[in-house]
Order: structure tokens, then C-alpha cells, then sequence
């Protein structure tokens, strides 16, 4: 999954991470057209999701024809499953509560490699509204106004050895991430993190601008399911950037 991932940022190429919340009803068969041109799936909820959910979620996709990595997006403990490929091993580095930070991953370590699930070591930043995820892990988030915060903490997340980084509004939030505040993180940390940015992102529009101010994938979530026209545009819009001169994608860091 890592190798992956990187050697489409070495070619020049986008992301399209597709979140699916295994508490939501899902069909799947109406989100083919989306989930086939995902670069991965991811999988994970807040609240109200069981490894049981996930696994069936994933035996579901698969059986549709969905032949996508499919990469564990953890609310908690409870939503490691074994069907999955891998996890996005998460540090909420802006919550007050030391758990989200560092309790949940010592807890989970051994399941998840009891599970033989590869691991994508990732800072988790909260911007903005926060949704769900911000709530429920207690996050101090980050004003939309303070992108200098947020390369800091992207920077610190650098400094500690993580390879990813996502940053994150909050799942169904009416403002997205700043392209200001992207391309200034990107600036700061340069171009040996991968990152990652969702929330809020309902048009090819928001996704091109977030892109091309130098993140390396978007996540869309929300609306896979409310407007899954749009989600097909911008999937489609993020995967023509493989065909583009690798060049011009991301800002001049040095500038």
C-alpha cells in the first residue's frame, strides 16, 4: 500500500482515497463507478461501527468487483478488521486527551499485528469545524484562519518520523482546508511527507485548487453518498494528473 502510494507521488500522480462509513447504509452497487477509480478504499466511522461491520463492508465491495486496497481509517479499537489491508495508524496530534495521541495506539499494536495489517504511520490534524472526529477525540482544533499551526504541527509530525499526514476538517463540514494553508504546509515540510486532506471537498473545483496547492490525495466521503455524480467528476479529475507533467503539480516550495 505504502509503495504504492509513493510511487505514484514519484510519477506525478494524485490520489482519490474514498471513505466509506460501514455505520451509514452503503450501496455499493451504486458507487461502483466511483470505487473502481479509487486509488484506495478507506474504511472507518466514529461511532456505531464493529470490526464485524467493517469486514462485511469489504467482503461486500470485494464480491462487487472492487478490487481496491481497502485501508482501515479508525474511529478506535473497534474498527480493526482482518479484512482489510492495511491501516492508516493514526496520532490525533492536536487532541487534549493523551489516549488519542498515544493510549489507543499502544492498545492496538498487538492486534494489529496479530492481523498482519501493513501499517501507514500517519498524523491525524483537525482543522476547522471538526465533525465527528474532532468531538469524539477530544481534538483542540485548529482555526481555518492559523495556517502557520498547521504547517507546524505537519511539521512535527515530520520531525517525529511519520510518513503521512492528514489533515482534516471534518466529515460533512461546510468549510474545506484553505488551499493557502496546503500549499504553506507544504512549503514548510517539503516533499518527503505524503499529504492527505479531506473534509468539506464537493466540487472539482475545491479539489483541483487543494491539489495543485500540493496535496498528494484528497478523501471524499460525504458525498459518495449524497451526490455521487459529483464524486465520479472529481475521482475522474484527480486521476487525469497521471497524465500530466509531474512538474507543475506541486507549488515551488522554495518560493
Amino acid at each position: 500500500m505504502k509503495k504504492l502510494l509513493l510511487e505514484r507521488k514519484e510519477k506525478g500522480c494524485k490520489s482519490f482515497f474514498a471513505l466509506l462509513d460501514p455505520d451509514k447504509p452503503i450501496d455499493i452497487n451504486k458507487l461502483i463507478p466511483i470505487l473502481t477509480r479509487a486509488t484506495v478504499v478507506l474504511i472507518g466511522g466514529s461511532l456505531g461501527v464493529t470490526p464485524y461491520d467493517i469486514d462485511d463492508l469489504i467482503t461486500r465491495a470485494r464480491e462487487a468487483g472492487i478490487d481496491k486496497p481497502f485501508v482501515l481509517f479508525p474511529g478506535g479499537l473497534n474498527n480493526i478488521a482482518a479484512n482489510a489491508d492495511a491501516i492508516l495508524y493514526m496520532s490525533l496530534l492536536n487532541s487534549l486527551d493523551p489516549y488519542w495521541i498515544i493510549g489507543a495506539q499502544v492498545a492496538a499494536a498487538p492486534i494489529v499485528k496479530r492481523l498482519g495489517l501493513e501499517v501507514l504511520p500517519t498524523a491525524y490534524i483537525i482543522v476547522g469545524e471538526g465533525g465527528a472526529a474532532g468531538h469524539v477525540g477530544r481534538a483542540q482544533t485548529i482555526p481555518l484562519d492559523k495556517p502557520e499551526l498547521v504547517a507546524a504541527y505537519t511539521l512535527a509530525a515530520k520531525y517525529l518520523g511519520m510518513q503521512f499526514v492528514y489533515l482534516e476538517a471534518g466529515s460533512g463540514a461546510h468549510t474545506h482546508i484553505p488551499p493557502e494553508t496546503v500549499k504553506l504546509t507544504r512549503k514548510v515540510v517539503g516533499n518527503d511527507v505524503y499529504l492527505i486532506v479531506g473534509g468539506g471537498i464537493r466540487d472539482v473545483d475545491t479539489a483541483l485548487a487543494v491539489l495543485e496547492a500540493g496535496a498528494d490525495a484528497i478523501v471524499i466521503g460525504t458525498l459518495l453518498e449524497r451526490q455521487p455524480e459529483k464524486a465520479t467528476e472529481i475521482v475522474e479529475t484527480v486521476n487525469s494528473y497521471c497524465s500530466r507533467d509531474a512538474s507543475t503539480l506541486h507549488p515551488d516550495i522554495s518560493s
